[in-house]
């Protein structure tokens, strides 16, 4: 199936209208708490001080690669669905996070890259599966 044709289940009403920007910002706005978490957790696992500005810079770098693959992939247009737009900006975020981490001089390491993919990918796909899940469900619902 096209990207361009989704289906219904993959965040498009059945009536084809795109979805509201609010559900874009929502989306944004939990992808970058949860990249947030990612961060603090990392942080708190390794005992390190500073707790604000100490999770800011950590995070910052894959704040900006799911602001990348946000812009460059365009996922507004279907910002709920786990294929196409939680899996780009899953991996958007690790490999564009990785990068700006090893150009900055930060530590990028073969365990902590795959450490990142696996819980990332657990933030970042997994309330994505929510969310389908609650929407399945509403629908069964309100089809009975």
């Amino acid at each position: 199936m096209p990207l361009s044709a989704p289906a219904p289940h993959q965040n498009q009403p059945l009536d084809g209208r795109r979805p509201a920007p609010r559900t874009a910002i929502l989306a944004a706005a939990a992808d970058a708490l949860l990249i947030l978490l990612f961060a603090a957790i990392g942080r708190d696992a390794h005992q390190r001080g500073e707790i604000v500005t100490g999770v800011l810079a950590t995070a910052w770098p894959f704040l900006a690669g799911a602001a990348a693959g946000w812009l460059v992939f365009r996922l507004w247009r279907r910002p709920l669905a786990v294929w196409p737009s939680g899996v780009v900006v899953w991996l958007a975020t690790v490999a564009v996070g990785m990068l700006l981490r090893a150009l900055t001089g930060q530590v990028v390491v073969l365990p902590f890259v795959i450490v990142a993919l696996i819980a990332v990918a657990v933030f970042l796909l997994g309330w994505r599966l929510l969310a389908a899940g609650v929407r399945r469900l509403r629908s069964r619902r309100s089809g009975s």
